[in-house]
């Protein structure tokens, strides 16, 4: 019998996810994935990594766009805080990684793209609660589909 040309080994310490993404978008399922993915962050020793995709208008009047763009980043100003706040009541902070990216663009391809750049072992995301996903699909079900990543989608 010949002996296999690579050999893995289980390795302590590097078996499990380096980097755990979620995407928040300040409703309550959000915060329940944020929330879940941070305590996998936590224990697994992973790097949280947590998104907010400001929506933009596809079409429409320039002065609607540009106040839109500057809700979107009070939006992302006043997420940031929270999660600020939350990471100083979770405790023992020396050893909880995060990081915060925001950026305008479409929900959906906003994080696929930072998932592919990053790298990522797993993506954590909110149900969506708008009836009409039922319809065209929400975000979550189509990073399900896309099928690149274990993708948790918490109610």
């Amino acid at each position: 019998m010949t002996e296999p040309a690579e050999k893995h080994a289980f390795e302590y310490g590097i078996d499990g996810p380096k980097t755990i993404m979620a995407g928040v978008d300040g409703s309550e399922s959000a915060w329940r994935a944020a929330a879940y993915a941070a305590g996998l962050a936590r224990r697994q020793g992973a790097l949280l990594v947590l998104v907010y995709v400001q929506p933009v208008l596809t079409a429409g009047a320039p002065a609607v766009g540009g106040t839109l763009l500057e809700a979107g980043q009070q939006v992302a100003e006043e997420l940031l805080q929270y999660i600020r706040d939350a990471v100083k009541r979770f405790g023992n902070n020396d050893r909880f990684r995060w990081e915060f990216h925001t950026f305008p663009g479409d929900p959906y391809t906003g994080l696929v793209t930072t998932a592919d750049r990053l790298k990522v072992d797993a993506v954590v995301v909110g149900a969506s609660e708008q009836a009409g996903h039922r319809i065209i699909g929400s975000v979550a079900v189509r990073l399900v589909k896309a099928g690149r990543w274990p993708v948790t989608v918490v109610p």
